[in-house]
């Protein structure tokens, strides 16, 4: 693969690429987010996660390369913006468990943040998409809370997704119409 500047990138058999784990659901999170934005209808956005450069290689003006750099604090959610007059905040994770979706895969500063959402009346919730069944479910702040705060388990199963939850049906544009879930939960009212 050719990068800018003429960077080139070389795989092999042998080395094993992790940094894009979740990318096909948040691939298409980023697209319906997109299409959202098209048609004027909301405009929520990928939030990126904070970094601070410490070392950049300038072999030439116009060609500066980070070599060097940390995050500068935990990010909060993945997503966050404007729909209808409500401000809108999400994490989406994926799982590969066909039983239920492992809590450790979600931050304690991701959910003390969903809740700081829900107390000031945004629209906080969890996508979760359970990869092997080909399943994406909508999981509200409140239901994610109570369930946090009432079972004593290191994982959510897949039952408490299916009755407290909302599935969301693979469409073509967008493909993840999670807005169609949130016109649901506050009944198609406009602000």
């Amino acid at each position: 693969m050719n990068y800018p500047n003429g960077l080139k990138k070389v795989h092999t058999n042998h080395e094993i690429n992790y940094s894009n784990r979740g990318m096909p659901l948040e691939s298409e999170l980023n697209d319906s987010n997109e299409y959202y934005r098209e048609i004027e209808k909301a405009y929520i956005y990928k939030k990126p996660t904070p970094i601070k450069i410490t070392k950049v290689d300038y072999p030439s003006r116009d060609k500066a390369i980070i070599t060097q750099a940390f995050f500068t604090v935990p990010s909060t959610t993945d997503y966050n913006g404007i729909y209808n007059g409500y401000y809108i905040d999400f994490e989406a994770k994926e799982t590969k468990s066909n039983t239920s979706f492992t809590l450790s895969n979600i931050h304690p500063h991701q959910i003390q943040h969903i809740k700081n959402i829900d107390k000031q009346q945004g629209i906080a919730f969890l996508i979760v998409r359970f990869t092997n069944l080909n399943k994406t479910y909508l999981l509200m702040a409140k239901d994610l809370i109570n369930f946090l705060e009432t079972k004593n388990r290191k994982s959510i199963p897949i039952d408490y997704f299916q009755e407290k939850g909302y599935l969301i049906k693979d469409g073509y544009r967008p493909r993840i119409d999670y807005l169609k879930i949130i016109d649901q939960i506050i009944g198609g009212n406009k602000k």
